[in-house]
């Protein structure tokens, strides 16, 4: 093993389990054998150094934020040499509609041309439709609650380690058209001496489709539930794209925002939809869910609503009963952190919007994924016009409109 090999295995706390041994087998003088993190291993000694970027007031008041003017750009992190971004923390002041749209967290990894991460601040930290949630997983989260949820403004956290080799960059663009008054930041990441070949680059990618085309006409009253059942899809044509990717890596999860502005008459849940994932340039794909709540391991048409969990979950949720079921603006979550899908060629990540894409309804994501670079170019972000949410009103019109 490369001296840089296990220099890496040390610092990220990887040990005989990640080269292949068993994860059981027992280091010399009796000790547990080494496993990926956790705190069974918070004991064992770690070389690098931890180091900060933030907001900090360089006076030494309190001020402790940066503003960010219309058109501009804040760099938050711009850091040199190896290391691995540990933890984001952000929380913003911005009384613009939809600020959470409208801003742009953006990041470079050794200095790459063009950014392995684009998305609107607020879906990458989970919670789609420019809106706030008091909700946990364990890679990311929102604290709020009471005045500040009414603000839509939270602390958010991001713990996806992000490996680079000669340097990184990120960044915070006010494509609103007020200025940002406040924004606060902290990027912990360590420094290390080298970063080995295999340590993959992390990728996230935010994306949008408003309605999704749909294979049925719903506001025909004779096509319900029982008639879309038989719509038929083996192909994965249509489906709504989460993400892909050419490389070799692995996908780690995504976010899925829906909102409902399109159910099947008198049948209000949004789901469905079947996952299907093509690994490698599959034309017919190898990895086939069940069902949109299946994926996201819920059942029976999320019937607890809001529901964060350190995996998967809710992480905003509407009515899951009363006279519009299931209408409105939705967001849940699933991250492969114990079971990661592997490609060595290329990856298409989709889900059905509704059995057969019968829905012609509000989609948007981000997929999270690691990867050799250089990645595939990413399609241009949606102009701020095109990413903002429909207003809620708006929304139960066209609800109405089809259930």
């Amino acid at each position: 093993m490369s001296t840089a090999r296990r220099h890496f295995m040390r610092c990220f706390g990887l040990g005989a389990a990640a080269t292949g041994a068993a994860f059981a087998q027992p280091a010399r003088g009796g000790a547990p054998g080494m496993v990926p993190g956790g705190l069974g291993q918070l004991y064992r000694a770690r070389e690098g150094k931890r180091r900060r970027s933030s907001s900090w007031n360089r006076t030494g008041q309190n001020a402790d934020r940066v503003g960010v003017e219309p058109g501009k750009t804040a760099v938050i992190a711009d850091l040199q040499g190896a290391g691995c971004v540990r933890h984001i923390w952000i929380t913003i002041a911005d009384n613009e509609p939809d600020y959470l749209r409208r801003l742009v967290l953006r990041a470079w990894w050794d200095g790459e041309a063009a950014p392995s991460v684009e998305s609107p601040i607020g879906d990458f930290f989970g919670v789609g439709h420019a809106r706030v949630s008091n909700y946990w997983s364990l890679p990311l989260n929102m604290v709020t609650g009471g005045t500040p949820q009414t603000q839509a403004r939270a602390a958010m956290n991001c713990f996806f380690p992000m490996p680079f080799a000669r340097g990184a960059r990120i960044t915070v663009e006010n494509q609103g058209q007020q200025p940002v008054g406040s924004l606060y930041y902290y990027v912990d990441y360590e420094e290390h001496a080298t970063m080995p070949e295999e340590a993959l680059r992390f990728h996230a990618l935010w994306r949008r489709e408003n309605p999704t085309p749909p294979s049925l006409d719903l506001s025909d009253r004779s096509k319900g539930f029982p008639q879309t059942n038989q719509v038929v899809n083996l192909d994965g044509q249509g489906n709504y794209l989460i993400m892909e990717a050419a490389g070799r890596g692995h996908y780690v999860g995504c976010n899925l925002s829906i909102d409902h502005i399109n159910p099947i008459p008198n049948f209000g849940w949004f789901g469905e939809g079947d996952d299907m994932i093509f690994i490698d340039g599959e034309t017919t794909p190898s990895i086939v869910g069940t069902g949109t709540e299946d994926y996201f391991c819920a059942a029976w048409g999320y019937p607890g609503g809001f529901n964060p969990m350190p995996y998967h979950g809710i992480s905003l949720a509407g009515p899951t009963d009363g006279p519009a079921p299931y209408s409105g603006k939705w967001t849940m979550y699933r991250y492969h952190l114990e079971d990661p899908v592997m490609f060595t060629k290329s990856i298409r990540v989709t889900i059905e919007h509704g059995h057969g894409n019968v829905h012609a309804c509000d989609y948007s994501s981000v997929g999270y994924w690691y990867q050799t670079e250089p990645h595939a170019a990413f399609a241009p972000l949606a102009p701020v016009d095109q990413r903002l949410p429909i207003p809620d009103r708006e929304s139960l019109r066209r609800y109405w409109k089809t259930y």
